[in-house]
């Protein structure tokens, strides 16, 4: 029998964040094939495949491998009163960097029936304090596309301050995406 892997599980008043695991992989497939029209333009063009049971399986045991050497802390969130219900959004602090650089890149996803109520900032406000207090990171980079608005405000309303503009930045829905650069600075470190 495989040793349980340990890994956090944080809370606020309507949510659980969580690392998911392969056990997961039914409750994320459901997740990505619901929002898979609202998330298009966000993401890359997605491969057949990652609309599997199997791909999430394996991805979702890579994501506990990651977080356990250090790589990435990977978080999904579903409605405190519902453990086992859908994942309703997802938080992730990737490329984790340490060195003198102690920094990671933040992306995040809710699903389209939970948008416009304070659930992502409230998610994320406890996973960037869970980075900065518990991993010990720096600083946390999050970018986005111009025209997407909402991020925008999210990311000020967090604390987030821009940084600059990269031109063709990402290959997201099918081309080069322009991006704004910003970053927000563990407040106890500055």
């Amino acid at each position: 029998m495989a040793a349980k892997i340990k890994t956090p599980l944080l809370t606020t008043e309507r949510l659980l964040l969580l690392v998911p695991g392969p056990k997961d992989a039914r409750r994320m497939l459901w997740y990505v094939l619901e929002n898979r029209d609202h998330l298009a333009p966000w993401e890359p063009v997605r491969f057949q495949a990652y609309f599997t049971e199997e791909f999430w399986r394996q991805e979702l045991a890579a994501a506990q491998r990651e977080y356990l050497e250090g790589l990435s802390l990977r978080l999904v969130l579903v409605e405190s009163g519902d453990p086992g219900g859908p994942i309703v959004g997802t938080a992730n602090f990737r490329n984790i960097v340490r060195g003198v650089f102690q920094a990671c890149h933040l992306g995040y996803s809710l699903d389209h029936r939970f948008q416009g109520r304070g659930l992502m900032q409230e998610a994320l406000t406890a996973a960037i304090a869970h980075v900065f207090e518990e991993l010990g990171l720096h600083r946390v980079m999050a970018n986005y596309m111009p025209h997407n608005e909402r991020s925008a405000r999210l990311l000020q309303r967090l604390g987030f301050t821009v940084e600059g503009q990269a031109k063709s930045y990402l290959f997201l829905d099918g081309a080069w995406r322009d991006h704004v650069l910003t970053s927000l600075v563990n407040p106890k470190e500055i």
